[in-house]
């Protein structure tokens, strides 16, 4: 068996939600799950214990910039990622597609890879689908991703159908690269704000033998229903056993909308990065206290009263404010690991309540087929 495989465990026939069990050689992750931003090693201001304490079982850093800033060789040399970030269970790597988008203005794209501008010092980084399996294979992740096109989601039909041959291009170069085989190398499924296209690129990478899935180029600019109903078109196509990523997607209300269409696997920059300006959500529901504002100074509970993170345990929202209008670190820290929090408690009690239901109709079943030999 593969150092990389899925257990679908049951999935909720009434909402779509799926529970499972994602294998690394670093360990399983319970399935649905957010994963926190690491993009340079280190999810910003939290240790590894800080981040463990949130609930997160994995965690994503990224390739692109791991390479400019501190370099491959260091992070190779200091012992790999895992030794890096000082994080001992499962990790996944990003290729750096999505700086492919996010970049525009500082790269050039050709079916042989794309030539950067860093924008750490203007100098010329080419990367290609060969080079970014290299890059992750040497960095040591669990799970790697292949490079793609991203594109915006104004792109024109025929951009888009160019970028999507493009990605299955770099699929096909990404897989001929591979030299380890205790990675899991998902492929990564695009068509931009187009339901055929997407359909077609989940259809053909169904064909294929990877682990898991990745989906990437929605929550772009488009609308919510939007996304959803691309993501529905998309995860129509894809076997039930292995498991779906959905890249850059991690807002609380996401994650209910989401995994009620079959996604097991989120990420994204905007809890900690929220949580560094001072944004905390205080509900299911992605509602936010603001701590810059005096009016917070006021509130004597906790953000949200059903979160056992430590800013919820130990302070108030006021208390919270004063250390934020301060500028003092913790405020940032706190802050951070409250969303994050956030995120790994609606995902577990997501967990819970499939495995739940699927226990009492299991037990319901066997009482039937008790009844009918009396």
């Amino acid at each position: 068996m593969s150092d990389v495989y899925f257990e679908l465990q049951a999935v909720d026939p009434s909402t779509g939600i799926r529970a499972g069990l994602l294998h690394t050689p670093h360990g399983t992750v319970p399935t649905p799950t957010f994963m926190p931003v690491g993009t340079l090693g280190t999810v910003k201001g939290l240790t590894p214990a800080n981040v463990r304490g949130s609930g997160a079982q994995i965690v994503l850093s990224n390739a692109y910039h791991l390479s400019l800033q501190p370099g491959v060789a260091t992070v190779e040399r200091l012992g790999g990622v895992h030794a890096f970030m000082r994080w001992d269970g499962p990790m996944l790597t990003d290729s750096g597609g999505f700086q492919v988008f996010s970049l525009d203005a500082l790269r050039q794209v050709s079916d042989e890879g794309v030539m950067f501008a860093s924008h750490l010092s203007g100098q010329p980084l080419f990367i290609s689908p060969e080079s970014v399996v290299e890059i992750q294979e040497r960095l040591g992740a669990d799970l790697i991703m292949p490079l793609d096109e991203c594109i915006s989601s104004d792109a024109s039909r025929a951009d888009t159908e160019r970028a999507l041959e493009r990605t299955q291009l770099w699929w096909r170069r990404s897989l001929s690269a591979r030299t380890r085989d205790d990675q899991g190398l998902f492929a990564l499924i695009q068509g931009g704000m187009f339901h055929d296209l997407r359909r077609e690129a989940a259809r053909a990478a169904s064909g294929e033998s990877a682990p898991g899935f990745a989906i990437g180029g929605l929550s772009v600019g488009e609308s919510k229903e939007l996304t959803a109903e691309l993501l529905r078109a998309t995860v129509e196509q894809l076997p039930a056993d292995k498991p779906r990523y959905l890249m850059g997607v991690g807002h609380p209300k996401d994650l209910h909308t989401y995994t009620r269409l079959g996604v097991d696997l989120f990420d994204c920059v905007l809890p900690t990065r929220l949580g560094r300006n001072g944004t905390v959500w205080c509900d299911d529901e992605g509602n936010r206290f603001d701590l810059s504002r005096r009016s917070m100074l006021e509130r004597r509970g906790p953000i949200a009263e059903n979160c056992a993170c430590p800013a919820c345990l130990q302070w108030s929202v006021g208390s919270l404010a004063a250390l934020f209008q301060s500028r003092d670190q913790l405020a940032y820290r706190l802050a951070s690991m409250h969303n994050l929090s956030m995120l790994g408690r609606i995902a577990q009690d997501l967990r819970h309540e499939v495995l739940y239901t699927a226990r009492q109709s299991n037990a319901t079943s066997l009482m039937a087929r008790k009844a009918s030999h009396w």
